[in-house]
């Protein structure tokens, strides 16, 4: 498996911590060995939980369709808009 890390160096340490989660991270005082404690901080959560994938059904434009349809805000911006194009329009 491969993840993404994130190496900084701050007062002659290195920081290694696991992208998406801060709370996966170690110091070392060298770039090689913050990369090998976050490696096996990484291997020992992957042995003692479980690592899965979590599927959601994706929203599509059309579910939102009439969520806002009594929102007066919407039809201030319709409005607006409307008003805008019918000026464009006029010679």
């Amino acid at each position: 498996m491969t993840f993404p890390v994130f190496v900084e160096a701050s007062q002659g340490q290195f920081t290694a911590q696991l992208v998406g989660a801060p709370f996966v991270q170690v110091v070392g005082t060298t770039r090689d060995q913050a990369l090998a404690a976050l490696r096996a901080a990484i291997q020992e959560r992957v042995r003692t939980g479980e690592l899965t994938f979590v599927e959601i059904e994706p929203l599509a434009v059309s579910d939102l369709a009439g969520t806002y349809r009594d929102d007066p805000t919407l039809r201030e911006i319709c409005d607006e808009a409307y008003g805008l194009r019918d000026s464009e329009r006029e010679p």
